[in-house]
């Protein structure tokens, strides 16, 4: 009879998923997993232990996109940088607070996706990693480090619109053109916004870049390109030879830590003005 029980909870439970999230079921047992092996070992409830397990899979880009209707896509097979960055954050949180259930897992990542934390259409997406970083630090899950001291010696003045001007890109905006309107207002509200971030000539391995910047740090790379904030992002990783990038890389195809520096794959992108730090809570 139990047993009976447990199955219909969990068939009623598979029900209310397929209706919200976009997933597999390969994506749900990676992601209980994970956590399981997190919460049993107090040292894995780190970014980096998290990060370190999608190493290899495939990067991927516009997965959250091609539904008819915005739903939470759940997808630990293809990642681009951003879904990476969301993946990992969520499954720290979730193993910070002893949580290993798929659904918590999901309910973490709609927070940390959307606007207000709750999904209300494509619009009601953070397009933007600034607007990102602001849901998320106001909902206290992240914290971006900020400070008018060394290395900070740098300043972004926000300008984006990148998305209300090439409307066409995105398939949502092309197939709604009454959005382009409401992501014109979001543009809006971002621009003119100010940051301290970490210029590329204070990318060293210094004593005090290992002070400011901690292992498992969100580091989003300031671009110069016009209409847009953030150009890519991943998580810090220090080696002997200094500060290392783990992100899912266009170039590698891949989630990768990549084997030059930080300060050195910098140098060979000429949009990269620096970087901003944003540390999960």
């Amino acid at each position: 009879m139990k047993k009976y029980i447990l199955m219909l909870i969990m068939g009623i439970s598979l029900q209310i998923h397929a209706q919200r999230c976009v997933y597999q079921k390969v994506d749900s047992v990676k992601i209980v997993t994970m956590l399981q092996k997190a919460v049993d070992n107090h040292k894995n409830k780190t970014p980096l232990f998290f990060a370190h397990q999608l190493i290899g899979r495939p990067y991927v880009a516009h997965t959250l996109e091609g539904q008819p209707t915005e739903r939470l896509v759940v997808n630990t097979r293809q990642l681009d940088c951003t879904t990476l960055v969301e993946t990992v954050t969520a499954l720290t949180i979730c193993a910070k607070n002893k949580q290993t259930s798929f659904d918590a897992y999901c309910s973490m990542l709609e927070k940390l996706r959307y606007h207000h934390h709750k999904i209300n259409g494509y619009t009601s997406r953070l397009h933007y990693f600034t607007d990102w970083i602001l849901s998320n630090g106001k909902a206290g899950w992240v914290k971006e480090i900020q400070s008018n001291n060394t290395p900070f010696t740098a300043v972004q003045n926000v300008r984006v619109g990148y998305m209300s001007a090439h409307p066409l890109s995105y398939v949502a905006l092309k197939n709604n053109p009454k959005d382009v309107k409401v992501i014109a207002a979001q543009e809006r509200k971002l621009t003119g916004q100010t940051f301290s971030y970490i210029p590329n000539k204070q990318i060293t391995n210094s004593k005090i870049l290992r002070q400011t910047i901690h292992d498992g740090d969100i580091l989003a790379i300031v671009t110069n390109k016009k209409g847009l904030d953030i150009s890519h992002v991943g998580f810090a990783e220090w080696k002997s030879d200094g500060l290392h990038l783990l992100n899912a890389s266009m170039i590698h195809k891949k989630v990768v830590l990549e084997p030059m520096t930080l300060a050195q794959y910098m140098k060979k992108h000429p949009s990269f003005l620096g970087i901003r730090v944003i540390r999960i809570k």
